[in-house]
């Protein structure tokens, strides 16, 4: 016990020094295999038989630590591993592989090693899945130089898995967003900031606008797209040229002294039509003179005349194939001129065909004593056919810029080319086999081309239908009561697929193919449904997938391929011309 009073003395304490770590386990003290006990013990395991061996190998595990359980998964592990497809013959595992629909899954295959992204990158795979997406490719393609050729082949044509991806991408954009290509926008009024914002939606039932040039409004009233250009006419005599690729004004065709009310779209290139001779009755009629070299090569009248001349009884023989269907963007095929041609008409009752590339005005061809109201151009041949308020069609050769026959029977005015009768009718399709034709009292039509005779008719719609399309097992039908119906052409019942309430006023664009439809109304919107096929060969119901464009005041126009979406409306009061672009940058 401490006195009381003595403080307490601490006596500090050293700590006890820390141990040398313990020695590890070397290879040395491993038994090596020159020891003859562990080679003793692995001979007797060999001679044993598959169930000794096994209860062997059982009984050891049994007795091994944790982490020595560790160490054996650690090494077994590796050796349990298996490529099954490379273990297979390539034609074998391409067999296997051709089971996967999903392209993702098959992406994410190729990402697995090295032999296996060589094996995905057979042609024959993705050119399946170009078939079964429904991604045609060109005619004249052949697969690209395979995974397993020769070294030292290049390929010479774009591969499917290329393309495959090209349009998958393509798709998805349409269905979640694209590109802006550009936005144009130009005043209703020239001189003016457009106060009028009652401007109507010009139909086919639209009387034309004032002569007086100066105070027609800037009103898209016609409209043509392909892959390469967009052109848009307008009821104040101008016509726009843009670059379908860029979105930009490449030039504005003038010539037209009152507005345009049709324009068409020919492409450059194409092949002439071997059964589609030129209709003319003089076999011998020289060719145009006063043209540059450049004019002359842009429309065609430099290549070999690949036509052979004959009268036009023989035109629609039945000995003729029957021809390819008109396009709904307003384009067509062209028969091997080198340059993109635009053929226009309007108030000033000419037609004119100009070069898309340069702007020129290559013929203004005189004919028609009123209005040009409607206006198509055959695919693969020099022929373009004309309707006007003047009672008459007629056939022209905008390669030589001659009117070849006027045909007369109308007994009001001609408002679709597509169809002959004397009836006003206000809204026709065909597709070579059958005419759809939809009227102001509200019903559609459906008549077979070789006898004339009524096959259905369709109701639905409350208003005027003013939209109609058709397709080889679908005709889709658009209303001013703001419907887009759908009946089938499977079989000769013409039912119902479906009923939709596209849009809260008139139905002023309507254009479908194999996947999108695309619709624009007069309340301002531009939707965008997709086709949902089961594979069975019938026509498919479709889904609402997104708005293209954000609300405007009025849709006018509407065109698209597959690549590019040309959109004309009203905003704030101006015209706008907008340009999407869907296509992934190359």
């Amino acid at each position: 016990m401490t006195p009381v009073g003595q403080s307490t003395l601490y006596i500090p304490v050293a700590s006890p020094p820390t141990p040398a770590p313990s020695p590890g386990l070397s290879f040395a003290d491993l038994p090596s295999t020159n020891d003859p006990t562990a080679s003793l013990s692995r001979r007797q395991f060999t001679l044993m038989s598959p169930e000794h061996r096994r209860r062997f190998l059982g009984s050891i595990l049994a007795d091994c630590t944790p982490s020595e359980l560790l160490f054996v998964s650690s090494t077994v592990t590796p050796l349990l591993k298996r490529d099954f497809l490379r273990e297979l013959p390539p034609e074998l595992s391409w067999y296997i592989l051709s089971f996967i629909d999903e392209p993702q899954t098959l992406a994410r295959a190729s990402c697995v090693s090295r032999y296996w992204n060589r094996l995905l990158s057979d042609d024959w795979l993705w050119k399946r899945l170009c078939t079964l997406h429904g991604f045609d490719v060109e005619q004249d393609w052949s697969p690209s130089q395979s995974p397993w050729s020769p070294e030292g082949e290049s390929p010479t044509h774009p591969s499917y898995r290329a393309h495959f991806k090209k349009e998958y991408v393509t798709v998805s954009n349409w269905c979640h967003g694209g590109s802006l290509l550009r936005t144009h926008r130009v005043p209703l009024l020239p001189g003016s900031q457009s106060t009028h914002h009652d401007q109507p939606v010009p139909d086919e039932t639209s009387s034309p606008p004032p002569r007086n040039n100066s105070s027609s409004p800037a009103i898209p009233t016609s409209i043509a797209i392909d892959s390469d250009w967009v052109v848009v006419g307008l009821a104040n005599s101008k016509i726009h040229v843009f670059s379908a690729r860029t979105g930009v004004l490449s030039r504005t065709l003038v010539g037209h002294t009152s507005g345009v009310w049709a324009v068409a779209l020919i492409r450059g290139g194409g092949k002439p039509d071997e059964g589609g001779h030129i209709p003319t009755d003089d076999s011998l009629s020289p060719e145009p003179e006063g043209f540059t070299p450049t004019i002359r090569h842009a429309i065609g009248l430099d290549s070999p005349k690949p036509f052979h001349r004959r009268a036009l009884s023989g035109v629609f023989s039945s000995n003729v194939p029957r021809p390819k269907p008109s396009e709904p963007s307003g384009a067509s095929d062209g028969w091997g001129q080198p340059n993109a041609l635009v053929v226009s008409g309007g108030c000033d009752k000419d037609v004119r065909v100009w070069d898309a590339k340069s702007g020129f005005c290559i013929y203004t061809m005189p004919g028609h004593q009123s209005t040009i109201r409607c206006l198509k151009v055959l695919h693969n041949r020099p022929i373009a056919v004309t309707g006007s308020r003047d009672r008459t069609v007629r056939v022209w050769d905008v390669r030589r810029g001659k009117m070849l026959r006027v045909l007369e029977g109308h007994e009001q005015s001609v408002r679709c080319i597509d169809v002959c009768g004397n009836i006003v009718i206000y809204t026709v399709a065909f597709d070579g086999v059958r005419i759809a034709s939809g009227g102001l009292d509200t019903t559609v039509r459906v008549w077979d081309v070789e006898t004339g005779t009524c096959l259905a008719l369709l109701q639905g719609h409350t208003a005027l239908v003013c939209q109609l399309q058709l397709t080889p097992t679908m005709l889709a039908t658009g209303g001013s009561d703001g419907r887009v119906i759908t009946f089938s052409l499977v079989g000769s019942s013409f039912s119902v697929i479906q009923r939709l309430a596209a849009h809260d006023s008139s139905v002023t664009a309507l254009q479908l193919d194999d996947r999108f439809m695309v619709t624009g109304g007069n309340d301002g919107r531009v939707r965008l449904f997709q086709f949902q096929n089961d594979g069975d060969g019938e026509p498919g119901k479709c889904e609402y997938v997104r708005e293209l464009s954000d609300p405007s005041e009025s849709v006018w126009k509407v065109a698209f391929t597959r690549t590019t979406c040309a959109i004309a409306a009203k905003k704030a009061g101006k015209t706008v011309v907008e340009i999407w672009r869907y296509r992934p940058n190359e």
